[in-house]
Order: C-alpha cells, then sequence, then structure tokens
C-alpha cells in the first residue's frame, strides 16, 4: 500500500465556494463542467478531488478557511467589511461540516481524534470508501471581527491561524507588504497562545514574521513555504528565518506552485513544459532546510494544490494531487531513507501535532 501522505495546505472549501467546483466528483467531471468557463486560468485543469485524495493515500491535510478583508484603495480581490469576511469563511465551514454528514470528510481537533483517524486508515484493507480527516486553518485572519470571534472559531475546530495573506492585513503584513503585527496583532497572538491555537507564519511579511515569532509563546508552523535562496521573492523565508523556525520545532510544507518552485517564473507566458518543471524540482528546497536542520525532521508536504491554480501552474508530472506519491521514488533517488520519507510524507506533521496537542 502505497504511504500515507498529510499535506498540510489545501484550500478545498474555496474551490467548493468560489470555483464553485463539487469535489465529491471525480476530477474529469469537474474538468468537463469547466471546458467553456473563461472567468479564471486555471478552469479545466483542477487537480484536485476527494476520490484523487483518497487515491493518493492523502488521509489527512490542513483545510483552511480564507477571506480577506480590503480597503477601497487595494488592488486585491477581498470583501470590503471583516463582517463580509466572517461570513465567508462560516460558509466555507458549513461546507465542510456537510461533507462531514456525508462521510466524505471528519474534523480532527485533537489527539485523541488524531490517533482514531489514523488507526482507521492504517488499518483498513481500502481508502476508497474512507473519509478525510481534516484540521482547520483559518489563512488570513481578517474575518477574525474581534478578539472574541477567536475563541468562537476554537469552539468550531479551528486549530492554526496564519496572520496574514497577501497585502496589508487587519493584524499583520503578508505577502508584497511590509510593516509589523501592531497592538491588534499582538493581541490576537496572545490569544491564540492562550487557546493553544497553532501560529502559521507562511505570508507573513519580514518585519511581521520577526515580531511575531518574539512576541508568540506558542505552537509554530510553515504550512506552505519555499526557500528564497533557491526562488528569491519576499513570499519565501530566508535561511535565517528557516533556523529560527526550526529552532522553534516548526515544520515547514513543501508547495508545489511553479513560480514558487523554480526561479524567473513569468505569468502568463511561463509554463510547466517551457520550463521544464516537474516533481524534482522541489529536492533543493527540501535539501536546503534539511542542511539547515542537520536532518529531515523539519520538511513536509503542504502541497497548495488548486490554491488558485491548476495544471498550467503546477509540475508537468503531476496529473492530480495523487501523484505527490511520485515524491517517494524521487525523493529516493536523491540518496533519502524511508525513514526520511515517512517522516517527510507524514510522520514530522504527526509528532508536531502530538506535541501541540499533548
Amino acid at each position: 500500500m502505497a504511504k500515507l501522505i498529510f499535506d498540510a495546505h489545501l484550500d478545498l472549501s474555496m474551490n467548493a465556494l468560489e470555483w464553485n467546483r463539487d469535489l465529491t466528483q471525480d476530477i474529469q467531471t469537474i474538468r468537463e463542467r469547466e471546458q467553456d468557463m473563461t472567468d479564471k486560468p486555471d478552469r479545466g485543469k483542477g487537480v484536485i478531488s476527494l476520490s484523487e485524495m483518497r487515491k493518493g493515500n492523502i488521509g489527512l491535510c490542513v483545510a483552511t478557511q480564507i477571506a480577506r478583508y480590503i480597503t477601497p484603495e487595494s488592488s486585491l480581490s477581498g470583501w470590503n467589511s471583516q463582517s463580509q469576511a466572517w461570513a465567508q469563511s462560516q460558509g466555507q465551514l458549513a461546507w465542510y461540516e456537510a461533507m462531514e454528514e456525508q462521510g466524505e470528510m471528519v474534523q480532527i481537533r485533537d489527539k485523541q481524534g488524531l490517533q482514531q483517524h489514523l488507526a482507521l486508515w492504517e488499518n483498513a484493507e481500502t481508502t476508497e470508501k474512507l473519509p478525510i480527516g481534516y484540521i482547520l486553518s483559518l489563512e488570513g485572519a481578517d474575518s477574525i471581527v474581534n478578539i472574541s470571534y477567536l475563541e468562537k472559531s476554537y469552539q468550531k475546530g479551528l486549530r492554526a491561524v496564519g496572520l496574514a495573506h497577501y497585502g496589508k492585513g487587519v493584524y499583520a503584513y503578508g505577502t508584497d507588504s511590509e510593516g509589523g503585527i501592531g497592538q491588534k496583532g499582538r493581541a490576537l497572538l496572545k490569544e491564540m497562545e492562550r487557546l493553544n491555537v497553532i501560529l502559521d507564519a507562511t505570508h507573513l511579511c519580514d518585519t511581521s514574521f520577526r515580531e511575531a515569532m518574539d512576541y508568540f509563546g506558542g505552537a509554530v508552523w510553515a504550512s506552505h513555504h519555499l526557500c528564497r535562496s533557491i526562488t528569491p521573492h519576499n513570499r519565501q523565508f530566508s535561511d535565517e528565518q528557516f533556523k529560527e523556525l526550526i529552532e522553534r520545532q516548526a515544520v515547514i510544507g513543501m508547495a508545489f506552485d511553479a513560480w514558487m518552485m523554480i526561479p524567473n517564473w513569468v505569468r502568463g507566458q511561463s509554463t510547466p513544459e517551457n520550463t521544464g518543471l516537474k516533481l524534482s524540482h522541489i529536492v533543493p528546497h527540501i535539501d536546503r532546510i534539511c542542511q539547515i536542520a542537520g536532518n529531515s525532521l523539519h520538511v513536509g508536504i503542504g502541497s497548495d494544490l488548486d490554491g488558485a491554480f491548476g495544471k498550467e501552474q503546477s509540475p508537468q508530472d503531476l496529473e492530480t494531487i495523487a501523484d505527490l506519491q511520485k515524491l517517494e521514488g524521487i525523493l529516493k533517488n536523491s540518496g533519502y531513507s524511508d525513514q526520511d520519507v515517512n517522516n517527510i510524507f507524514y510522520g514530522n506533521w504527526l509528532r508536531f501535532l502530538e506535541n501541540a496537542w499533548k
């Protein structure tokens, strides 16, 4: 049987609500339904369905809620008030709850639930009908209208929060912006620490990263991040930032978005074919973090697949998310042991959660 994969970043509810994809259907049906649609560049090119996740033995994931608040001068897409962003995030939660009702997914909130779900997948003869376990995460905290909303979300299963996404957020500055976390950010981090909510450092700009790491004493991970030393951009982390994350016992998830994997990707011009992009291009990023750590205990998978892109911006040897299984052979051919592969595929995330939730 294929190795279990724990994918620490999937925007499943965004695909369901904003892309209007029925993820309970097979991938070919989803693609065919979008063939004549032109509203988004990835129409007809999606790589995720729940059945493809099962086919790839991706039995566990961190699944997001995402809803950005934007000011009138912002060029980003988003919602015109925090209350609207909250409402969008709650619609996304309702979709996850509907998937649970249908037996497609199951929410994991604590160590006991994690162990029970692992036992289910490890002991099953086939994964074809199994529910996919998900840990609820909020990508960008703008929808937290005020601090009291965090506990409301925690009661509904929220277990990880990223303070910002792209641009200036309510609580921190994200990708392609620069600034600190401010009083609101510090207050949110304090409440996250009280509730034992994981801080996802992903997307934080350098100043917000620095301040958040100084102020927050709880568990930290980076769900989907690659190396600035390989692909220069503020979206990536520097070696120094990785060192600090590793000192905090963080795990860093490898993302498979083309422009993050290789340098000089030009949106609208570059393709997986004309750049030669393949799954193996993730190996230098894994190597870098393992070299900084001195072991394979701080790298995982956080694919970000179908995070507003599809096959047009994914490795050319990845037809669907199930092809993440190809990484086993790629890693072993690159000198990684079977134990290293286990660590990267699922073991490091499991150990992280068991420590965070003990």
